[in-house]
């Protein structure tokens, strides 16, 4: 109880969200590897319009409480429901690019939004 009221309120939503990933039998963000197929779980923090190779890629930041993980969406200007501070899982093959983790066009499930 004592660590809960001296914890930060980042502190307090990176536990929430391992805790999360964790109950949605998801793999952590650190846990994932090279070209590994993965399921992830957590919220995204920004998402953005940036051409790669002049076709438009719609690029958010999954944060799941212990590494961020970069998610493209390649040839999309923007997806429904695919917004900063929404929950979503997201399954696909991580490749590493410029030292990041990165998921290219995953399939995804949005989770509800507010308290479950």
């Amino acid at each position: 109880m004592l660590d809960r009221l001296s914890s930060s309120q980042e502190d307090l939503e990176s536990e929430e969200l391992r805790e999360d990933a964790q109950a949605t039998g998801c793999t952590r963000i650190s846990e994932c590897s090279d070209r590994q197929i993965v399921k992830v779980a957590g919220t995204l923090r920004t998402v953005t319009l940036r051409p790669r190779a002049g076709v438009p890629a719609l690029e958010a930041e999954l944060f799941d409480g212990t590494e961020p993980l970069d998610v493209v969406w390649l040839g999309r200007r923007s997806i429904v429901g695919i917004e900063p501070g929404r929950r979503i899982i997201a399954s696909g093959r991580v490749a590493m690019s410029h030292g990041r983790r990165v998921l290219f066009n995953p399939t995804y499930e949005l989770r509800p939004l507010g308290k479950e």
